[in-house]
């Protein structure tokens, strides 16, 4: 299996036709500069140690250290095979994280949603025989891992979350719901969990709904409220705070009546967070209670990093690049691979 582990990176590579664009524009203008001069053709007898062909191999030198440099930052990955299979009896546990931007407020350290992400962390590797999946929601949701027992690959996914990996902002529980409630596998149907961790800034009834419908499935919904009832104001990554459209400073304050309902209304448990305590062993201590299914792990290898290699490779094109002259060296004259066709005719 191969992967890009940061494949946004992947768009710095645009540099390189960005790069022959300006390069031939370049030597267009300096060709009708030598123009103005005189002949060409007589100019460039006059120039026998010129070379452009060098400065086109320099420029293919430059585009593939680029090249190399991009892919390295993009963490080419190899590796994920399945290393092992065991079968036991396990939940399965849909984590639902909000990531609108309320979630940046500094009331819990570093932020709230860096708080719960170390909190998710650390749970997954407490796991055992069950099975997890994570959705990320703000003003819409999304599956960010599908259910799975590979917790490896829950961690990186883990890691990659902010608010921007969903473009519509706000804090739609409701479809979040839905969506972990169409998630789970058909094997788990006595033993599904969803845990939602957010600020409860949710103020549509149809959460409520979800919720019953959930029940009627045997879910249980386990919430949990990260945040504090002061409120805090939210800082933007831009290092600037989140303002209305009057020019007011946002301020986001935990409403735990939501997060509470939501948690009755199916027989789950409403966990308050603190900066010691998130409430997830709780939770999972309650899960552990419920029906288990027999569920087959799989247990995969952890990816092998290529990025070194290419980072070598493109260390070679840059010195290959710094010690080709732009002009003939009459040192290097015996070996000169530009040397022209034209110049063997002659000899002969």
């Amino acid at each position: 299996m191969f992967r890009f582990a940061q494949s946004e990176y992947l768009l710095l590579l645009l540099i390189i036709p960005a790069l022959i664009i300006i390069y031939v524009f370049w030597t267009m203008r300096k060709r009708q500069l030598l123009s103005k001069i005189g002949n060409i053709v007589l100019l460039s007898q006059l120039m026998p140690d010129a070379s452009p062909r060098r400065g086109w191999f320099k420029l293919t030198l430059l585009c593939f250290a680029i090249f190399c440099i991009v892919i390295a930052l993009a963490r080419p990955q190899t590796g994920a095979k399945v290393k092992k299979e065991e079968t036991g009896r396990g939940t399965e546990v849909m984590l639902v994280l909000d990531v609108s931007n309320s979630m940046l407020a500094q009331d819990f350290k570093p932020t709230r949603l860096e708080r719960a992400k170390l909190a998710i962390s650390h749970l997954v590797d407490r796991l055992k025989n069950d099975r997890i999946g994570l959705i990320v929601f703000a003003g819409d949701a999304f599956v960010q891992l599908p259910i799975t027992s590979d917790y490896i690959s829950a961690k990186i996914f883990l890691k990659s979350i902010s608010p921007g990996i969903v473009p519509v902002q706000g804090t739609n529980i409701s479809k979040a719901i839905h969506l972990a409630l169409n998630s789970f596998s058909e094997t788990s149907q006595k033993s599904r969990s969803i845990i939602i961790i957010s600020d409860g800034e949710d103020h549509d009834e149809e959460a409520i709904n979800a919720a019953g419908e959930a029940a009627d499935r045997n879910v249980r919904i386990h919430t949990v409220g990260i945040g504090s009832a002061k409120g805090s104001p939210i800082l933007l990554p831009d290092g600037s705070f989140l303002k209305d459209r009057s020019g007011n400073m946002v301020i986001t304050r935990l409403n735990e009546a939501i997060l509470k309902t939501l948690a009755q209304k199916t027989k789950g448990i409403y966990f308050a967070a603190t900066n010691a305590d998130i409430g997830l062993t709780r939770i999972i201590e309650n899960i552990n209670e419920m029906d288990k299914t027999e569920i087959t792990k799989i247990t995969y290898d952890e990816y092998r990093e290529w990025f070194v290699y290419f980072l070598l490779l493109s260390l070679i094109f840059i010195i290959g690049e710094i010690l080709v002259l732009e002009q003939k060296n009459k040192w290097l004259n015996s070996i000169d691979i530009f040397r022209r066709k034209k110049l063997k005719k002659q000899k002969q």
